[in-house]
This record gives C-alpha cells, structure tokens and sequence, in this order.
C-alpha cells in the first residue's frame, strides 16, 4: 500500500496541484521528521483533503467515513482506492461504535504516523470558523502525540475554464506544534474542550477567519448571516 500512495502522490495528486491549482505552502518545517503526529486544519472544501497530502513530504492519513469502504458495484472502486492510499475507516454512527471506530487511526499515530483531522466535523458554509468537535483532543491524548495546526486558505473551488470548478492559488499555512503532554492519558471532559478550543484559536491565527462558537452544522450556525470571512 506504501507503493501505491507514493504513486498516486507523485504521479498524480502533486503534479496536478501544481500545475493547475499553483498552490503555496508555509511552516512545513513545523511538521515533525519522525513520530506520531495529528494534523488539525479548518475545512473550506473538499479540495483540502488531497491538497495537503500531496503538498507535504510526510505520507498522511485521513479517516474517511466508514460506509465508502463497504459500497457495492462501483463503489467498491472507491473503498479499493482509499484503502490504496492508506486511508482509514471512520464510524460516525455514534456511541459506541464511534469509540471503537477511532482505533485504527489511533494505531496509525502508535505507528508513528501522520494523521489529518478537521475538527470542525464537516466543511465550512460560509468561510468562518466553526466550534471544534474534541475528537482531535482524544486522539492527541490517547495517543500521546502533538497537535500541528494547519490553516488553508482560499481552497474554495470557483469556476474556471469551461466552467470547470478549480481552486485559484490556495495556500496552506502549518503552525508550530502544541504540547499537550500534561495531559497525556487524561480523559476528561473539559480537559478535551481545553485542548480542542487551543487547537482551534491556533488554526484561527493561521487564517484570520472569524470564529463563530456554535458548531458548524448546528441550527444556530445555520441561522447566522451568511457571510464570507476576510
């Protein structure tokens, strides 16, 4: 599988990043060499899922909702796929299940390895920031590792040529890990909203986005005026 992601990446996903999209990169530097790691970025498109692996040096994982892994006819090409990439099943069923779902991901950082998250939950509607889900704080947590911010910039899809969407020089912008082994093994409530809220207020400073304390895909977040963040 390790193959396989590197042909993809370098074959693939880099090249037509760079040509097409012209995206730009600061802070890589922040990412650890070696070790376990969680990525925690804001979310403004689907496009940041596949910019951000193929931009960085460090093979990445990110969970993927566990029903694409289990789809029949066609879709057992897109659970083949992501398996080849070394993504990772994510079940958001709730409960128990969720609990039990974030173990291969947990095993990935045990394994040394880089995962992404977007605390958020799901993609921004209208540009701003939304509450962080503290999810990323359990797995930064459990499994002993640190926390990279991540802020991505302009990695809407707008419409290009032939109408066809693309994103117009996105930028992604990797801040300096945040240590949280103080808490390490902890698991307590508002020992997560602490972390999950620090993670957040780090990716804001990375965007400039403005910061709405509701959860993006609320009733309330649906509610407010929908504007576009500077």
């Amino acid at each position: 599988m390790a193959l396989l992601y590197t042909l993809f990446k370098y074959a693939l996903f880099r090249p037509v990043c760079l040509v097409v999209f012209r995206p730009w990169v600061e802070g890589e530097e922040n990412i650890p060499a070696t070790g376990g790691v969680v990525l925690a970025g804001n979310h403004l498109s689907a496009g940041d899922t596949f910019l951000l692996p193929a931009m960085i040096t460090r093979r990445m994982t990110f969970p993927a909702k566990a029903e694409l892994f289990h789809q029949k006819g066609f879709g057992r090409v897109v659970g083949w796929f992501l398996r080849a990439v070394g993504q990772v099943p994510m079940d958001r069923s709730g409960g128990r299940a969720s609990a039990d779902g974030l173990r291969p991901i947990y095993d990935v950082l045990t394994d040394g390895g880089v995962v992404g998250i977007f605390p958020e939950g799901t993609r921004s509607h209208d540009g701003r920031l939304y509450r962080g889900r503290t999810g990323v704080a359990r797995l930064a947590l459990g499994a002993r590792v640190p926390v990279v911010p991540v802020g991505f910039v302009g990695t809407q899809f707008q419409p290009g040529l032939f109408g066809i969407p693309v994103m117009k020089r996105p930028g992604i912008r990797i801040g300096a890990p945040l240590d949280f082994s103080e808490h390490f093994g902890e698991s307590d409530g508002a020992v997560y909203r602490q972390v999950t809220d620090q993670v957040m207020a780090a990716i804001g400073e990375l965007t400039g986005q403005e910061y709405v304390p509701v959860y993006s895909n609320s009733g309330r977040a649906r509610q407010l005026p929908d504007e576009t963040a500077a």
